[in-house]
């Protein structure tokens, strides 16, 4: 289960149906467990600032953080990944700078939230070039 929450007043609203489509299809490229769970928060810049300081050490806005977890809910076994919080507000600059729909933006980020969730990462060259194929081919995949 894809869980999504969205802060109030949310400028611009995305559609809670392309964050959910954009995980799904990640889930499925990597091959998550079918019952797998995760909450995906669209929010702020001072909410992503503020954690990008508690747990990064960095004092700025950022347009992604990632929480992975490997909890099981005991009533369900299902698999709890995790969580992923992105700034709409830095996704809607990130967007316009690269000529693109912040839509689209959003759904990149989700994505990119996913394949941390599930243990890719891009600190190292070789997994960067790993995790950055994944994106491509899912974004593909969306259309």
């Amino acid at each position: 289960m894809i869980n999504v929450e969205q802060i109030e007043n949310l400028n611009p609203a995305i559609p809670v149906e392309l964050v959910e489509k954009a995980a799904q299809t990640a889930l499925i490229h990597q091959n998550a467990p079918p019952n797998a769970e995760l909450t995906i928060v669209l929010s702020n810049d001072a909410q992503l600032q503020e954690l990008n300081l508690q747990w990064m050490g960095i004092d700025a806005p950022t347009d992604v953080l990632s929480f992975p977890s490997d909890e099981t809910d005991p009533e369900t076994a299902s698999p709890y990944l995790g969580d992923i919080l992105i700034s709409v507000e830095y996704a809607a600059r990130q967007a316009a700078s690269a000529g693109h729909a912040v839509e689209a933006e959003v759904q990149l980020l989700v994505i990119h939230g996913v394949l941390h969730l599930l243990g890719h990462d891009h600190a190292e060259t070789e997994e960067k070039a790993r995790m950055w194929a994944a994106q491509a081919e899912i974004l593909r995949k969306l259309g």
